[in-house]
């Protein structure tokens, strides 16, 4: 799988030809003005809660590539509103197959809301199994019990956790957080876009290496290979 970063907890993977976009927030991101969202391809576009710094680009970029839109039902109602149609809701719990392989809703602590203060459902995260590995994007949470059932019955490969601190789990939770899901390899998100959220990055790949596990921090615009 190949992941590019373009920011904030924004992520677009390639995996069985196919292009599935986390959270596209962008344009309004400071750090991210070097990143086009003309120039994005996706197919799907995941959702994980309504803040602003989640959907900021969403409409844009659904409008643009005819990606399929799956989220919770209050978001997708959200984005049909804007005049697009291409949307699968979903809810925590529930799974379903698509082309790039299964995707299941999971729970996430935080909360969620539209840009103009109204209800954006339960926020969640998401986990992927694909077979080019499985992966776990967390959505913005607290460090919940949960995550212990996803690592006691689902192998991860790969796990994309916030570790901003303020708003979401910082890194001693994030680490905790892995252990949980039995994952050794973890990006982190959810960072440095705002002053409240930044930290350390020595610190916190030193914290990850010395539990034997390795913190990947992404430079914006950046594609890797796992």
């Amino acid at each position: 799988m190949k992941i590019t970063y373009y920011g904030h907890s924004c992520f677009l993977l390639e995996v069985a030809s196919k292009r599935i976009l986390f959270d596209p927030f962008i344009t309004g991101n400071p750090l991210a003005v070097n990143i086009k969202i003309q120039s994005i391809k996706a197919d799907y576009i995941l959702i994980s809660h309504g803040h602003g710094d989640h959907i900021g680009d969403a409409v844009e970029i659904a409008r643009q590539t005819n990606a399929l839109v799956i989220s919770n039902y209050e978001i997708c109602n959200w984005i049909q509103d804007k005049g697009i149609n291409q949307i699968h809701s979903m809810n925590i719990g529930g799974h379903k197959l698509f082309d790039f392989g299964k995707l299941k809703c999971v729970n996430a602590i935080h909360s969620s809301s539209f840009p103009d203060g109204s209800y954006g459902g339960n926020p969640m995260g998401f986990l992927l199994e694909t077979t080019e590995g499985n992966l776990y994007y967390s959505g913005d949470t607290a460090l919940t019990y949960d995550m212990k059932l996803i690592g006691d019955y689902k192998r991860i490969d790969l796990c994309m956790l916030p570790i901003g601190n303020n708003f979401t789990m910082g890194i001693d939770n994030a680490l905790i957080a892995s252990e949980f899901v039995k994952c050794d390899r973890i990006i982190g998100m959810h960072y440095d876009t705002f002053e409240p959220i930044k930290i350390d990055h020595a610190e916190a790949k030193d914290k990850f290496s010395n539990a034997g596990k390795e913190l990947i921090l992404m430079n914006i615009g950046s594609t890797m290979t796992f």
